[in-house]
């Protein structure tokens, strides 16, 4: 573990959902929006967006909605999972990739099919 690993986890919980109302509360400011406006766009309770603001604990779905309200959902960007390819199907892939072309076809085949047109 990195020290900067040390330093996120060794924060509790609370300081992590002041630090989401801080977030919310700035980018509101600087949008120029009153709670009032923000909550009535995001669909929520003013109350709701209070307590988002003020640390306490609401709904993912409340938080979900005032981040698409305030333009912000590309933070949970980091949360997507992503398909990892190993190097052993990359390996396999490879391995299946066709290399050359190659005909079929011999005279003996070409004879054949010409004795059986009549």
């Amino acid at each position: 573990m990195e020290k900067s690993d040390i330093n996120i986890y060794s924060k509790n919980d609370l300081y992590y959902i002041d630090l989401i109302g801080d977030f919310i509360r700035s980018n509101r400011i600087k949008q120029n929006k009153t709670q009032q406006q923000l909550a009535s766009e995001a669909g929520v309770n003013r109350s709701t967006l209070i307590q988002l603001e003020s640390g306490k604990q609401v709904k993912l779905l409340s938080l979900i909605q005032v981040l698409r309200a305030l333009k912000q959902l590309h933070i949970l960007n980091a949360l997507e999972v992503k398909p990892e390819i190993s190097p052993l199907m990359v390996a396999a892939a490879e391995q299946k990739q066709r290399i050359r072309v190659s005909t079929k076809t011999t005279k003996k085949s070409n004879q054949t099919k010409r004795k059986s047109d009549w």
